[in-house]
């Protein structure tokens, strides 16, 4: 789904009626139960897929307290969820951090992304998990003198890396799918990670070996010890290994994947009362300290939380119910079972 609003105001600005900061497995319930009442929603997540935590930290590994599923991998789980949700159209806004809030004399909030999207809506409903995943970093000197520049922690547009020698660094899923998608596009592509050995799915690892046998990727086995450049933009990387001692691999631009980590991020700083380095909230309604804006999920704080994918769910249901009173402030909420609900199966394309 684009990064798009069927509703946008005059001055760029997004509109819907709940905006969504995370797109982990409560995000997309989120979405669904919020359909349910008729209620659009804007999804941000700093990742590039749907799926939270279960896409990139624990895709393959089985999950054994979904309801109704003996077991279920983190994986298929987001893509049923994905799919439950389709008919309510969700917009999700991918690869940005939801970093500037704003209230706005409407009453309404509106929420600006680290690269410029802003989405206007009555609720927000935090749904972070533990936090926004931030890059981890190599430690490796003037590395904030190529930052932004030419050395990337992530592909916000496949085009802007078109005709570039890049460099990716890793071994993992994310280097190695950027590896391959990449490939087409670019002038010259080089992976570099510091052993023969890779811990992304074995179908893009078999992928990657095919692109360098034909020549179209230049593996290099190595530690990265030096940045080459000057003025932000790289022309090389200095590598070292045993067989080849140090050696320098050229590029207009590197990627690197070096895995992630858990940081609250901006909403910190948002007046929000925190406990613990989570969110406090009502169990009545999930509301936050502040009217309007919500939290469910894994950053949320109640008294006898339970950090588990099924209470997120419960929690998005009631979130729900409460935010329809902020979107829809004239109507009365009629609640229906979508068992029994003709209108609610019909949205569903339940025949």
């Amino acid at each position: 789904m684009p990064d798009a609003g069927a509703n946008s105001s005059n001055d760029g600005a997004h509109k819907t009626d709940v905006i969504i900061i995370g797109g982990g497995p409560v995000g997309l319930f989120a979405v669904f139960e919020l359909g349910l009442l008729g209620l659009s929603a804007h999804v941000v997540d700093i990742l590039d897929r749907p799926g939270g935590q279960c896409a990139e930290l624990y895709p393959e590994k089985v999950i054994l307290d979904i309801p109704s599923r003996l077991k279920i991998t983190g994986a298929e789980l987001c893509n049923e969820l994905m799919a439950q949700i389709a008919p309510f159209n969700p917009t999700f806004h991918f690869q940005q951090m939801a970093e500037k809030l704003e209230k706005l004399e409407t009453g309404h909030w509106r929420i600006a992304t680290d690269i410029g999207t802003v989405i206007e809506a009555p609720v927000v409903v935090i749904a972070g998990g533990g936090g926004s995943f931030m890059p981890k970093k190599p430690k490796l000197d003037r590395l904030e003198e190529f930052e932004g520049k030419s050395l990337f922690y992530a592909v916000r547009r496949m085009d802007q890396f078109r005709g570039l020698n890049v460099l990716i660094a890793g071994g993992g899923d994310s280097a190695l799918d950027w590896t391959v998608n990449l490939s087409p596009f670019v002038a010259g592509m080089s992976l570099v990670h510091r052993r023969n050995e890779f811990r992304g799915m074995q179908v893009t690892v078999d992928q990657m070996y095919a692109l360098v046998n034909t020549g179209k990727v230049n593996l290099a086995i190595g530690d990265i010890l030096r940045l080459n450049g000057e003025g932000g933009q790289l022309k090389s990387v200095t590598l070292k290994s045993t067989e080849k001692g140090e050696f320098d691999v050229a590029c207009d631009a590197m990627l690197a994947f070096y895995g992630l980590t858990m940081k609250l991020g901006p909403i910190a700083n948002w007046g929000l009362n925190m406990d613990t380095n989570r969110v406090a909230v009502s169990t009545e309604t999930f509301e936050t300290s502040t009217p309007g804006i919500f939290c469910i999920g894994d950053m949320c704080h109640y008294p006898g939380k339970l950090k588990l994918i099924l209470s997120g769910f419960h929690e998005s249901a009631l979130m729900a119910h409460a935010c329809f009173h902020y979107a829809r402030p004239n109507q009365k909420l009629r609640f229906e079972h979508t068992t029994s609900s003709s209108a609610i199966q019909a949205k569903l394309g339940v025949p």
